[in-house]
């Protein structure tokens, strides 16, 4: 991405729910991830000893490509990470969202999930924070992830496991409400807003259908042998 995010930062938060028709213990809530964030060029406070060397800001990256990381968790303490986005799709509430209660604003936005693989390099337990990653929309506007409550089963789980200590991998899958059905131009590292970002871009592609479950796919049809 050439263009970069302009320097008045939104981090969009829709101040929305999402409703199962099965009960309401199953809305997921949009949650601002923490404001506090270091440059990824700074130098490791604590959490890190020593580490291989970051990429630089401002890099620009495919899908399937790994950028290595350092944020501020908290005050002090920093997490190194090795970050690979591997997937962009684009869905639909139709498609993804079946059975959920969606009110007026939610459906002014448009729904995009983002698979990414990522390495705990530090001594910093990052159990169950939010994924330091947003996209970007038209606008060069930065959006957060939503965070489901509850598992959502086409895109889960949205935030780092339970046990995410040093050397832990994870797969996880975000969720980004785009508003005014806004596109996922990029998908973007950007700790402070006085850092340049990293940023994945690549084609945006149709979630694959959920497996179901061995029982239920090996069931057969009500017929019986005579």
């Amino acid at each position: 991405m050439k263009g970069s995010v302009r320097k008045s930062v939104v981090a969009v938060v829709l101040g929305m729910s999402l409703v199962a028709c099965s009960g309401g213990s199953d809305d997921p809530t949009p949650e601002t991830s923490d404001s506090t964030s270091g440059s990824a060029g700074s130098t490791p406070s604590s959490g890190i000893s020593e580490g291989p060397e970051l990429t630089p800001p401002g890099s620009e990256l495919g899908l399937g490509e790994t950028a290595t990381v350092s944020y501020e968790v908290r005050q002090g303490v920093e997490a190194l990470l090795d970050i690979k986005v591997t997937r962009l799709e684009k869905t639909s509430f139709k498609k993804s969202f079946s059975g959920w209660d969606l009110n007026a604003s939610i459906k002014k936005t448009k729904p995009y999930f983002v698979r990414v693989t990522i390495t705990n390099l530090s001594e910093t337990d990052l159990a169950e924070r939010p994924v330091p990653l947003y996209i970007v929309d038209g606008n060069d506007t930065l959006i957060e992830a939503t965070k489901f409550k509850s598992k959502f089963k086409p895109c889960t789980p949205s935030t780092f496991p339970k046990k995410f200590g040093e050397g832990a991998t994870a797969k996880v899958c975000l969720v980004y409400l785009a508003p005014d059905k806004g596109d996922l131009t990029a998908v973007s590292f950007r700790p402070t807003q006085e850092d340049l970002p990293i940023t994945w871009t690549g084609k945006l592609k149709t979630p694959r259908p959920i497996k179901k479950a061995k029982n239920q796919k090996n069931q057969k049809s009500g017929t019986t042998d005579s």
